[in-house]
């Protein structure tokens, strides 16, 4: 089935592109969620004389993204969950829970604009994308642990880790800077 894309959709196309998917996928998603158009004249005579109309909203929703994505620099959230002494969870993290963890930090964003390639089952850190706007999306980092001064601890661990390793890589550059100038 053809049809047309009304915004961006990440591996199909950008907005105007006519493209062939399968009939679910466009019967199912695309056009229940109003992301595209079937391919008729017709409708491809209302998406051109909608086109100006449709970028300018697409525009100024992408411009609230990237504020939304500027306040959320640096995010750093953390999930208590119970967990065995392996550092195996009793349960899981799942899209919804980072949702409410982002939620409770204080900005708005719906279950489906959190990409969890799989459910988190150990204690540990982890980069997580959220997706703000087909254009933008923010890697923030998400610490599951049994309680809120494990993750403490964790963080200042990793953080000593990453100087020892930034001080370990200035003085390998200095060592060989000496050789080459010797």
């Amino acid at each position: 089935m053809e049809v047309i894309l009304l915004e961006r959709i990440e591996k199909l196309g950008q907005m105007g592109d006519i493209v062939r998917v399968k009939p679910g996928f466009a019967r199912n998603y695309l056009l229940p969620q109003a992301k595209a158009l079937r391919s008729n004249k017709e409708n491809l005579a209302l998406f051109e004389s909608r086109k100006a109309q449709l970028e300018a909203a697409n525009l100024k929703r992408r411009e609230e993204a990237e504020q939304v994505s500027a306040k959320m620099e640096g995010l750093n959230l953390v999930i208590v969950r119970q967990a065995a002494e392996t550092g195996q969870l009793y349960g899981s993290v799942t899209g919804r829970d980072v949702r409410d963890a982002v939620r409770d930090a204080g900005y708005d964003i719906e279950r489906r604009q959190v990409v969890l390639d799989q459910p988190l089952k150990e204690i540990g850190t982890y980069g997580i994308r959220i997706i703000l706007h087909p254009d933008v999306s923010r890697m923030i980092n998400v610490t599951v642990a049994r309680s809120v001064e494990e993750a403490e601890r964790n963080a200042k661990a990793a953080a000593k880790a990453a100087a020892k390793a930034e001080a370990a890589a200035d003085a390998t550059e200095a060592f060989e800077a000496e050789a080459a100038n010797a």
